[in-house]
């Protein structure tokens, strides 16, 4: 069972690792497209610049947000924390609806963290 938890808490890290790296490139892709608006000049190309300023920044917040606590749990998970393991499982639950692979890692997720063995291991 603890090799099944270093896993988890992999897969936790690298779901945590997407949604930051989509978080930055999010960030990127509009600072590039509101430049490009930009560049055109003129009243609506201003306009254009906050709207997309704005959603560029509302959507890398939402996906930090989103993909820190993954983080989070991934190491508490790896360094055997117990409160590593109703994180889980209630970011695995979450995951759920994500169709096809949140939906395979949190059944996955759920399915190691509902283990007395699991519930066994993590100790602090």
């Amino acid at each position: 069972m603890a090799t099944h938890l270093k896993v988890t808490a992999i897969l936790f890290f690298i779901v945590g690792a997407f949604l930051i790296c989509a978080a930055l490139f999010m960030s990127l892709l509009f600072g590039i497209l509101g430049g490009v608006v930009g560049a055109q000049g003129g009243h609506d190309a201003a306009i254009g610049v906050a709207v997309l300023g704005l959603t560029g920044a509302t959507l890398t917040i939402v996906l930090l947000i989103l993909g820190i606590p993954y983080v989070i749990c991934g190491w508490g998970l790896w360094k055997r924390r117990r409160w590593s393991r109703i994180m889980g499982i209630i970011l695995a639950a979450l995951a759920l609806p994500k169709i096809p692979f949140g939906t395979i890692f949190g059944i996955y997720a759920l399915i190691i963290l509902f283990q007395k063995e699991t519930e066994a291991l993590l100790t602090a």
